[in-house]
């Protein structure tokens, strides 16, 4: 297993839909064993370096079971919607192995042997709160669990459950949970407190570790020691001596040490995360200021330490969340994805990103509707895709840039974003308008002032592929007057040529 590259680019994919649909369009059963090798062509062709299998994991048929319950709730997202297309939620999984009608553990060795050859790696899931119904762990291990009891089941019947072990013991066991919602009706919560569930969660990643490149850990911060003390301790639950996931991802990276650990994180537990040994955290905070189109907000965001910027994982979109096409508009994903993919930290894209579709599917369903493709949304991906793979955003010195309003009366500046990377002689210079509104700032380029004195600059918009030519003493002291369009995205290549240099040449014709 090689070494990640910082400022990842991940492209989630949801594994059922996306065998569903390639096998609709090629008119024969796709599985992860036999997938056209220009489809995965066309993933390379966006620059990627890891391509996340969501789903992909065994669903029983309590799973299943329990969805068919609430087709109807499927129906507004796919109005044709028939039983076959319900195959129960990707998040209560009935064991970990891969699905044999996505190919099994053979298809998916198959499938990551052919992303090799273009250098992507793969990421699956892990959900260390709960598993299905269907899981054998009820069966044979329910010491694994959080258990209740007769009267808390006649009590509560929508958070606790019976089930019969192998020994014929009825045990009454509690539904997975966020401590601010009712418990998930398909699932059993796990107990983090227990030795022996501890150990079955490091084998069962080391496992996975042993076939792929790295993990998303869902909703990882309710096995943390004092969201689950706090969510569970009244059952009398306690702590070990080790954090979960320090104990988790040491045993894990002491045998894998390049392999991955995503945590999709609420709450602000973030750092907390990462001390615990994760390599890279969500960004929620990040994606709620972008959808609030709260500026400001994403400049005090961005004043962390940079240590931090870099563990983080940003998204305008994934499985959770509304398609950005519907919650920004297709117009205002234009910057907000610029945004996320030229930050320090790692980028998480979305199947269905590109082109713009607007449906969330339910993680139930197999099936997605037929959505008008934005083909000029699909262009700006590619260069910005090719651009944000470039090893400046991999290895380079980031700065932001503060920007203020570009004259007395001038309006505007609260929406423009400005900040720039260097990295051995190349330069970027990345000025976004998240605004639906024509805006004005002023660019305050003082951390590069030592850089572009005495020179000439030309910058090369690699979005728009246009030039434009400035003198760099124009910038010192007085910073980048910048007129923008809305919703504009400007990434600039800056190209320094010293002006002596330019003038003796000029001179020559």
């Amino acid at each position: 297993m090689t070494a990640w590259f910082p400022h990842p680019i991940i492209h989630e994919i949801n594994t059922a839909v996306w065998l569903h649909t390639l096998s609709r369009h090629y008119k024969t059963t796709i599985t992860l064993a036999n997938v056209p090798d220009e489809v995965l062509k066309e993933l390379a062709d966006y620059r990627m370096d890891a391509i996340w299998l969501m789903g992909i994991w065994h669903r029983g048929q309590q799973t299943r079971a329990s969805a068919l319950n609430y087709i109807h709730e499927y129906r507004p997202v796919l109005h044709d919607i028939k039983q076959e297309d319900v195959i129960g939620s990707a998040y209560a999984i009935g064991g970990y192995y891969v699905d044999e009608s996505h190919g099994g553990r053979e298809g998916l060795a198959i499938f990551r042997q052919q992303l090799g050859q273009y250098n992507i790696k793969l990421v699956l899931d892990y959900v260390p709160n709960h598993v299905g119904k269907d899981h054998d762990w009820l069966k044979y291990h329910p010491e694994y669990f959080v258990q209740g009891t007769p009267e808390l089941l006649r009590a509560d019947s929508g958070n606790f459950f019976s089930v019969t072990t192998s020994t014929g013991e009825e045990i009454v066991v509690a539904n997975g949970r966020d401590p601010y919602f009712p418990g998930w009706v398909d699932t059993a919560q796990l107990n983090a407190f227990d030795k022996g569930y501890r150990q079955a969660a490091i084998g069962t990643l080391l496992d996975i570790a042993s076939q792929v490149d790295g993990i998303r850990c869902d909703m990882a911060m309710l096995v943390m020691d004092d969201v689950f003390h706090q969510t569970w301790g009244w059952r009398g639950v306690k702590p070990l001596e080790a954090d979960f996931w320090t104990q988790v991802i040491g045993a894990v990276k002491a045998q894998y040490p390049n392999f991955l650990f995503i945590a999709e994180t609420y709450w602000g537990l973030e750092y907390a995360l990462h001390l615990e040994g994760f390599d890279y955290t969500y960004d929620k905070t990040l994606y709620d200021r972008v959808l609030e189109g709260n500026v400001d907000g994403l400049y005090a965001h961005l004043s962390a330490h940079l240590s931090f910027l870099k563990r983080n994982i940003r998204f305008i979109e994934n499985h959770d969340e509304p398609r950005a096409a519907a919650s920004l508009g297709v117009d205002r994903s234009r910057p907000a994805a610029a945004l996320i993919s030229t930050l320090p930290g790692g980028v998480l894209l979305h199947d269905g990103q590109f082109t713009g579709r607007k449906i969330k599917l339910p993680v139930q369903i197999t099936r997605q509707p037929n959505e008008y493709e934005y083909t000029a949304l699909k262009r700006f991906y590619v260069a910005l895709l090719e651009e944000a793979s470039r090893d400046i955003y991999r290895h380079g010195e980031w700065t932001l840039f503060k920007r203020s309003a570009a004259c007395a009366g001038c309006t505007g500046h609260h929406n423009v974003i400005a900040y720039g990377w260097q990295w051995h002689g190349e330069y970027r210079l990345i000025i976004l308008n998240l605004a639906g509104v024509w805006s004005q700032a002023m660019i305050d380029l003082s951390p590069w002032d030592g850089l572009i004195k005495d020179y000439d600059i030309q910058a090369y918009n690699v979005i728009t592929r246009t030039y434009a030519d400035y003198s760099g003493n124009d910038w010192v002291g007085n910073g980048l007057s910048v007129e923008l369009d809305p919703y504009n995205v400007n990434i600039f290549d800056i190209r320094l040529t010293p002006k002596r240099i330019a003038n003796m040449m000029s001179s020559q014709y």
